[in-house]
């Protein structure tokens, strides 16, 4: 028998981190884990032999901190951390920018420059590289090498060598200056100084950390936004009378009372009343469902219409809700998180720049060249392979892409968002608040023969003014001028009735009108049928025993969505509507705006499984959605793209955040996401070729300080140069 537990991983710095812990947990018998760095949870599936004890020992033996998560910590696990590493961020720009531009502009170089430096550049590289120093000791410990390792042994030989020149060599003498001269010679390196490498690496890298866990910290964010869309107290039924209880007391058999507003405790089926029920934050269905006893009604929906009593049938981590909220986790774990290609070649390049430095050392003793020259060429050949370029590469590029998103209405979320962003080829759609508006609108009025449209409507939208009803409230807005309601009654389930100008006037399903012998007329028969064909809703309208009318209600496309399925089809995107709505609506609404594959009547378990069967099917799956039961299939999507105008749970759950809630804003996203994707390629090339063509000269005890720091500043222009490209990015929006 096995158990499955999740664990929250603390002390994790990469991607690489997570398969260390991954691979030493799936070494214990029996044991399967999935380590999601994103999330920073171990998905463990262990058997009985196996202690959460040694699971947690095996965690802190890898070097990194494992516990089982308790419900107060799951709602702040990454809060503690958000200050300090802003902090350390904001201190360490302050000291390194006087630090780097005293060293790059001679006319800076007052007497004593060079003490001032260091005393600004010392608690950067100490205190500011700290969590690098950390990780790579760390993963040297566990016999790795990331690019925390190539950071740090980079910074602290720059600080050393710094600190030998200035003490034993010539850089401290009172005038000592780096003139701007660019030149490659050899030099024993005593009077060359190199904190403005420290310092500036240190703060640019810093900068890219900040960055990557801002993102990171959303991550458990659509979890918590889920589960607290349920309501937090409930009127149960006690002795006869009602007492007011938290929600999470309930137990299955309890009958509570959900009032008209009111959100639905938890799942259970309906005992007394009649009302229609809300459901679109959950179902995605834009018409409210009418419910009547002896139907089920699902936990955080809203009561539009009476009082309902209901008989609690599913509680706590049994309910819709709870197992929605586990999809919308299962899927971010089971994620893939691409690792930054950084990451990927500093796995390789590392050991090579350290196996390289070691050899220029020895090579350089055993020529004759003496320990100084040696060392000089030694540690030229760590700090030019140092990162510079390659902190501004990811960071800058990621800066301006989101800046310029942000103008535009798109949030990016990080920098693994991007790389899926090239890859997609299938683009799955919600309907209902992504290519629809989600509003209930009147899309036509028929009037029977020889009646008036505008009759039908005024006495219609005048009764409806009365109603608390959906569908009523969509009917009542389609008119400026009310006339007053006299004698107004609901009548559960089926429309309302009531004086108007005079008249006794029905309004609501046809068989209402039937039961007061108002039989709709061929014209209005036909009238409804087309409706319901079409995926609307008809209302019959009737007054003084004749029906007269019928009024069409649905949901409206949005104006934009056609011309954004063809920029999509342009991208090279295949589009399929993915909808909890009836199969006739969708298929309407599909032909309207150009799209060929319609999936309808799924629930949001079925969503998330529909994206997995194209995923099986070797697609790379975009999603766009809106509604809470759009958040566990954004989540499984290789892209999830949520509508700002939509819930905080979806937008949690997705990659990308539309604010404009307009579809082609989608478009620009996909565009501007795959310009920044390709910017920060092109950057990182640019900073690992600087690298790679430099350190033949710093092996050669070839590099100068001014040429070493002039190749830099250089490389770091162009990074910068290139990433600001992005501010000229155009929306397809005119």
């Amino acid at each position: 028998m096995t158990t499955d537990v999740e664990l929250a991983i603390t002390g994790m710095t990469c991607a690489s981190c997570a398969n260390r812990i991954e691979r030493k947990l799936n070494k214990l018998d029996g044991v399967t884990a999935t380590v999601n760095y994103a999330t920073e949870k171990a998905k463990v599936t262990y058997p009985g032999t196996v202690s959460t004890d040694e699971l947690l020992k095996t965690v802190e033996a890898a070097g990194y901190a494992a516990a089982l998560p308790t419900p107060t910590s799951a709602e702040t696990p990454a809060e503690p951390e958000r200050d300090p590493l802003l902090q350390r961020l904001l201190v360490s720009t302050a000291l390194s920018i006087p630090v780097v531009a005293m060293a790059m502009v001679p006319a800076l170089q007052f007497t004593y420059w060079q003490w001032a430096s260091l005393v600004l550049a010392a608690p950067v590289v100490v205190w500011g590289a700290l969590p690098f120093h950390r990780a790579a000791w760390t993963n040297l410990r566990h016999g790795a090498t990331t690019m925390d390792t190539l950071v740090s042994v980079g910074v602290l030989a720059a600080f050393g060598w710094s600190l030998w020149a200035l003490f034993l060599g010539t850089a401290g003498e009172p005038g000592m200056t780096h003139p701007f001269r660019i030149s490659i010679d050899r030099t024993d390196g005593a009077g060359n100084i190199y904190l403005e490498a420290a310092a500036g690496v240190t703060t640019f890298l810093l900068a890219g950390r900040w960055l990557e866990h801002r993102s990171k910290r959303q991550a458990g964010a659509a979890l918590r936004a889920l589960l607290e869309l349920g309501a937090r107290e409930v009127a149960v039924i006690r002795d006869g009378r009602e007492v007011r209880i938290p929600t999470d007391q309930l137990v299955v058999g309890d009958t509570f009372v959900v009032r008209p507003g009111e959100k639905i405790a938890t799942d259970g089926d309906v005992v007394e009343g009649t009302s229609a029920v809300d459901a679109s934050m959950l179902t995605g269905e834009s018409v409210p469902v009418e419910v009547r006893p002896g139907d089920a009604v699902v936990g955080a929906t809203v009561n539009a219409g009476g009082r309902l009593l209901v008989r609690a049938t599913r509680v706590g981590a049994d309910t819709q809700l709870a197992q929605m909220a586990r999809l919308v986790e299962d899927a971010q774990n089971g994620k893939a998180e691409v690792q930054r290609l950084a990451d990927r070649i500093s796995g390789v390049f590392v050991p090579i720049v350290i196996g390289l430095a070691v050899a220029t050392l020895g090579f350089w003793l055993g020529a004759g060249g003496g320990p100084t020259a040696a060392f000089t060429a030694a540690v030229a050949v760590l700090i030019i392979a140092c990162p510079c370029a390659l902190g501004l590469a990811t960071p800058t590029a990621l800066m301006v892409g989101t800046g310029r998103g942000a103008q535009l209405g798109i949030l990016i979320k990080g920098p693994e968002v991007l790389e899926s962003t090239r890859r997609v080829d299938t683009i799955v759609l919600d309907k209902t608040g992504t290519v629809t508006t989600g509003e209930m609108t009147v899309h036509a009025v028929v009037a029977a023969d020889g009646e008036s449209v505008d009759d039908v409507r005024r006495l219609a939208a005048a009764l409806e003014s009365a109603s608390e009803h959906p569908i009523g409230r969509a009917i009542a807005a389609s008119v400026d001028e009310l006339a007053p309601v006299e004698d107004f009654a609901n009548r559960e389930g089926l429309g309302v009735q009531g004086i108007v100008e005079g008249h006794a006037v029905l309004v609501g399903r046809p068989r209402l009108l039937e039961e007061w012998s108002q039989h709709l007329p061929p014209t209005l028969v036909d009238a409804v049928e087309r409706a319901q064909g079409e995926g609307y809703t008809p209302v019959a309208v009737g007054w003084d025993g004749r029906a007269r009318g019928v009024i069409v209600v649905g949901d409206t496309i949005k104006p934009t969505s056609a011309r954004a399925i063809a920029e999509l089809r342009e991208l090279g995107l295949t589009p399929i509507l993915l909808t909890g709505d009836n199969e006739a609506a969708a298929r309407h609404v599909a032909a309207q705006v150009g799209i060929e594959a319609v999936v309808a009547d799924v629930l949001p378990a079925d969503k998330v499984a529909e994206v997995q069967r194209l995923q099986a099917a070797g697609k790379v799956v975009a999603m766009v959605g809106d509604g809470v039961n759009d958040a566990a299939a954004l989540a499984q999507a290789d892209l999830g793209l949520a509508m700002g105008t939509g819930t905080d749970v979806a937008i949690e759950a997705s990659d990308l955040t539309l604010v404009r809630g307009d579809l082609l804003v989608a478009v620009d996203a996909i565009r501007l996401s795959r310009r920044t994707l390709g910017t920060i390629k092109g950057n990182l090339f640019w900073a690992f070729a600087y690298n790679v063509a430099a350190l033949p000269l710093a092996a050669a005890g070839l590099l100068n300080p001014m040429l070493a720091g002039a190749a830099m500043a250089f490389s770091s222009v162009f990074v910068v140069t290139n990433s600001l490209r992005l501010r000229g990015f155009r929306s397809s929006i005119s």
